[in-house]
């Protein structure tokens, strides 16, 4: 009896969609394949936390530029403390 070893490489396969692939990836137990993860999220969040120290920076750049709120300026500050955190 010969058994086949489904393949887990991100190259489509005929009979294989990308979603898949993307259950495949998110549904794994491969030590690997969730250190890939934790990469990829963690850089995601990284780049929003940037873009949000960016949106802080650009409104305490100049007395008078108004580009937040006062309420969506603290709600800003805050979600980007928590990211970074």
């Amino acid at each position: 009896m010969v058994t086949s070893m489904e393949s887990s490489t991100l190259v489509p396969v005929k009979g294989r969609g990308v979603g898949r692939i993307v259950v495949d990836w998110l549904t794994t137990t491969d030590h690997k394949k969730i250190g890939h993860l934790y990469l990829i999220t963690s850089f995601g969040f990284f780049l929003f936390g940037g873009l949000l120290a960016l949106m802080l920076r650009a409104e305490l750049a100049r007395p008078g530029i108004q580009l937040l709120s006062n309420e969506q300026y603290n709600q800003t500050f805050t979600l980007h403390g928590t990211i970074m955190l």
